[in-house]
């Protein structure tokens, strides 16, 4: 384990559990984690139970992140979120681009772009999502796609703004399927990204940043791909929906 680079891991809800439910789940992750001191912990409820979870998890070592937000700020843009309506909440991470909403909602490189500059112009902490599809993988694209979103995500942002910067390698095949690129293969993606960071910015910067792995992350395969050199945590999703599991990914982690 690189001991440059604190391990991060966040649960990202998606679109699951209500108020009560979300401060159930975080009390319970409370007990469960109380003494982590050497993984930053981080929960990504919906937007509905950000105020909630944030006063649960108050003085607590658990960070709160949000699942998306607004490239632009108040104003006439219905049904969006923007920076100060995360920071009233005492949000500290935002999700960006994951692969759903890059397919759902279309969101592109370049606007992604933009909501990193405006996370970073909050002083929050974008988690930049980027990872290839099966037939991507299968054709020989992967590196080709990485280097487009990589590039394209990261667009603008500055050195420093890089250093706070955290990006998630999802590949797509491997989000709530079940299936898992193997460390092998995760560490090849996670240190080709890193490659590309120094052609981007510096050996400096690519070497503080830190890359998270996500998809099908569960408690049993989580210590073997924390342990890659290039792995510096993860993004889970499902099993970050039960407090035991989501637990025990963090503590088998360590």
């Amino acid at each position: 384990m690189n001991k440059e680079r604190k391990l991060i891991i966040a649960g990202n809800w998606k679109m699951n559990k209500t108020v009560a439910e979300g401060q159930a789940l975080v009390r319970d992750l409370k007990r469960e984690l109380a003494g982590v001191k050497e993984v930053d912990i981080v929960v990504c409820p919906p937007f509905t139970a950000l105020e909630s979870v944030s006063r649960e998890i108050l003085d607590s070592n658990i960070r709160l992140g949000a699942q998306n937000m607004s490239e632009n700020n108040f104003g006439a843009y219905t049904g969006e979120v923007c920076a100060g309506m995360l920071k009233e909440f005492s949000v500290r991470y935002v999700i960006l681009g994951h692969s759903e909403r890059r397919q759902y909602q279309k969101e592109t490189d370049a606007l992604i772009a933009k909501k990193a500059l405006a996370v970073h112009g909050a002083s929050l902490k974008p988690i930049v999502c980027v990872g290839e599809t099966l037939a991507e993988r299968e054709s020989g694209q992967m590196e080709a796609v990485l280097e487009t979103q990589v590039s394209g995500s990261l667009a603008g942002l500055s050195k420093e703004q890089m250093v706070e910067t955290v990006i998630a390698y999802e590949p797509v095949w491997a989000i709530g399927t079940g299936k898992t690129a193997t460390t092998e293969q995760a560490q090849a993606a996670h240190a080709f990204i890193r490659s590309l960071l120094v052609k981007l910015f510096d050996e400096t910067v690519a070497r503080k940043v830190r890359i998270q792995y996500g998809g099908s992350v569960k408690a049993n395969n989580a210590k073997e791909l924390m342990s890659q050199p290039d792995v510096d945590g993860a993004l889970v999703g499902g099993a970050s929906l039960e407090p035991r599991s989501f637990a025990d990914i963090i503590k088998n982690s360590i």
